[in-house]
């Protein structure tokens, strides 16, 4: 008997396009004789299509596990995963409190530096904030502007004066009601994806080589213009560097099933840092998360029967769990 499997697609974020494109690689990806694919597309205002999950347990008693394909709000930030939890149904990819830590920039780099684990230099500032300039006044130019929560590079900006701080700040505050302004690293931008539940493992890195001054969206999904180089060219130590810190950044956050963790690795002093941490990383044709796998020796399918069997694996625990006295 086949799996029957909920891919959950599209969403109300700005990450919405990207969201269809990752959906309908894994929907091709995934192996017919082994599974019956079901689609459940949310449109930008939130309507579901051809209906919504229940948040009940046994209200869905057609999907036997859900793939998440929703990046940003409404879907790596724990709300989905919250809806998943109180309808009962396994689900790839973190749980609550991992999507939550994670999609939140303040609090990866807060958990993070709990552990020891090398962050950037970072303000975090409320929407509302009067004079930005004097609230980053720590942190020298340029210095990237991120909406705490939000990925695929929207809302960012990099500032080299204090007018462009200002416009940045003002950019990424329509995103989010937290800002979070980073000082600018020269260096490379490296990726790691990582793989597990309880105990995880990481791929081989890659490198990204952006066309544009960084890596934004337009770079990341429209131009086709940046390269990337699966493994990256590094000493072999910084390679073990890298996988293990994406691997102790992984465990910090408490995620399971998969993430892709983004690192920066500064040129005048070697030393890597944690960038973030995504929680449901692209899936599309060009995204890093499939190709690091698949040069680790992970092919695609694979990587999705992976994935759905730590899904299962986890409803198992969870269905060993007392809730009640």
């Amino acid at each position: 008997m086949k799996l029957r499997v909920a891919v959950v697609y599209g969403g109300r974020s700005g990450e919405h396009e990207v969201s269809v494109r990752s959906a309908r690689a894994i929907i091709d990806g995934l192996d017919r004789d082994k599974y019956e694919v079901l689609e459940y597309f949310i449109d930008k205002q939130g309507k579901w299509s051809p209906r919504p999950m229940l948040p009940e347990p046994d209200a869905q008693p057609e999907i036997d596990v859900v793939f998440p394909v929703l990046h940003g709000t409404f879907g790596e930030d724990g709300t989905m995963q919250g809806l998943l939890e109180l309808a009962g149904l396994a689900y790839v990819g973190a749980g609550v409190l991992g999507s939550a830590v994670s999609m939140d920039k303040e609090m990866t780099k807060r958990v993070c530096m709990e552990r020891m684990l090398p962050v950037v230099d970072f303000v975090a500032l409320p929407r509302g904030t009067a004079n930005v300039v004097e609230a980053c006044a720590a942190l020298p130019f340029p210095v990237f502007v991120k909406p705490a929560n939000l990925g695929s590079s929207v809302g960012i900006s990099k500032a080299h004066n204090a007018r462009e701080l200002e416009a940045a700040f003002a950019l990424a505050a329509e995103y989010d009601r937290k800002v979070i302004v980073e000082r600018g690293i020269v260096g490379r931008e490296l990726e790691c994806a990582v793989l597990g539940n309880e105990a995880p493992a990481a791929s081989l890195p890659c490198e990204i080589l952006p066309s544009r001054e960084f890596y934004d969206y337009d770079d990341k999904y429209t131009l086709d213009l940046a390269e990337a180089q699966v493994p990256a060219n590094l000493p072999p130590q910084t390679t073990a560097e890298l996988r293990r810190l994406a691997v102790e950044c992984y465990r910090a956050v408490e995620c399971e099933g998969m993430a892709r963790v983004d690192f920066l690795l500064e040129a005048s002093t070697g030393k890597l840092y944690i960038n973030e941490i995504n929680t449901i990383p692209g899936f599309t044709s060009i995204s890093m998360y499939p190709k690091m796998w698949e040069h680790s020796g992970l092919p695609f399918p694979a990587l999705l029967d992976r994935l759905i069997d730590l899904a299962l694996d986890r409803q198992r625990q969870r269905k060993a769990t007392r809730f009640t006295r």
